[in-house]
């Protein structure tokens, strides 16, 4: 899969996630480089904010980047910054109108873990994620239920709700589980603890609207599970691995690198983790000095990660963000068990390559996966 315009995004890519930070960044451009397909994947990836600002610096450095790819950039970022404001916006209107009907609420992934870029206006925006303590998740539903559009699913087993309010796509969380693990769940319960009993929040001042964040210790993991639940599920994305890096690289100086390492040793973690960290390093140019548990000095070790690395990358490119690439049109063709079947030896053959990469993992998680599988259908999700 390696070739000069795929070398040319990731290129791109690692100058527009680490522009500010004068790392050193290698741009080879030849006459090979098919540039309507480094803009097709960066919006296959979600990533064209990123791809943009390293256009916009590399324009400077040589004349080899097209002009009309730089204007359409241009033009793409003026759109992308319109709707980030009225994403900020609309957050801050929401958290203001749910505060007066006394319910406090965590911003949780997108436009918070956005404060932590260059350029915040700059980065994809998708969902607005609210994550709420138990009792306020009840207050929420109550609070949101006349305002939306849709409310699905609508029943009292649901801890995550998605909604359609207006134009925009909202969720509520009580919890931050995945599908992979109950070993996961608890140390994700272990953190649900620390947000909202002992209050570890940090706070994003949204034009005058303090909006609340998880504590950087607790939502490096609440990021890193939630983009490894989509992997084993098939439709991760580069752009939420940048989401990670940037979040771990804004708060290398004071994350608790031993509580991190607690907590992935009892979710059963670190192999996963350190993969996925390799591809950081190998791939989007993350410092490896502000990486936590990537530290590799054997060289038949480092290979060894660095070929876990290219195949994480090759399932990457192949799904695209959220599954982008994949053909869903079997959803409107076939009645619901067909689908079911569908999705599950989809789902059989992602756990096949997976296991190439992370064959004990992927053991651990395929029976849980395989009853909440059962369960959703059972229950009719």
């Amino acid at each position: 899969m390696r070739d000069n315009t795929t070398d040319v995004f990731f290129a791109l890519l690692r100058v527009g996630l680490w522009e500010g930070e004068n790392l050193n960044h290698d741009l080879d451009i030849d006459g090979t480089t098919d540039w309507g397909e480094v803009y097709r994947l960066a919006k296959q990836q979600s990533v064209v904010g990123l791809i943009a600002a390293g256009v916009e610096i590399q324009s400077r450095k040589t004349k080899r980047i097209p002009h009309e790819m730089a204007l359409k950039m241009a033009r793409g970022m003026l759109k992308l910054e319109q709707r980030n404001i009225a994403m900020n916006r609309l957050i801050a209107d929401l958290v203001n109108k749910m505060r007066v009907a006394d319910i406090e609420t965590l911003l949780v992934k997108g436009q918070g873990i956005a404060q932590c870029y260059e350029r915040p206006l700059w980065r994809a925006s998708g969902d607005v994620d609210f994550y709420l303590s138990d009792a306020n998740f009840e207050k929420a539903k109550a609070f949101f239920r006349p305002l939306v559009e849709s409310f699905d699913p609508d029943d009292d087993y649901a801890r995550h709700i998605n909604m359609h309010y207006k134009k925009w796509v909202l969720e509520i969380h009580a919890n931050q589980y995945c599908s992979l693990s109950g070993r996961v769940n608890r140390v994700m319960d272990e953190i649900h603890q620390d947000l909202f009993n002992k209050g570890n929040v940090r706070s994003w001042d949204n034009d005058g609207t303090t909006v609340l964040l998880p504590a950087p210790d607790d939502d490096v993991l609440i990021v890193f599970v939630h983009f490894m639940n989509h992997f084993y599920k098939g439709g991760l994305g580069v752009r939420q691995i940048c989401d990670w890096c940037r979040l771990l690289w804004t708060y290398r100086d004071s994350l608790n690198r031993g509580l991190l390492e607690s907590r992935l040793s009892k979710a059963g973690l670190i192999s996963v983790w350190k993969g996925f960290a390799a591809f950081a390093v190998e791939y989007l140019g993350m410092p490896a000095e502000a990486m936590p548990l990537l530290d590799i000095r054997d060289k038949k070790e480092d290979i060894r990660w660095k070929k876990k690395a290219d195949r994480i990358c090759s399932f990457i490119m192949e799904v695209g963000d959220f599954g982008h690439n994949r053909d869903t049109s079997y959803y409107k063709k076939y009645p619901r068990l067909v689908r079911k079947v569908v999705s599950f030896g989809r789902r059989c053959g992602d756990m096949w390559r997976h296991a190439k990469i992370f064959p004990m993992d992927s053991l651990k998680f395929f029976p849980y996966m395989l009853f909440k599988g059962l369960r959703s259908a059972a229950i009719g999700e």
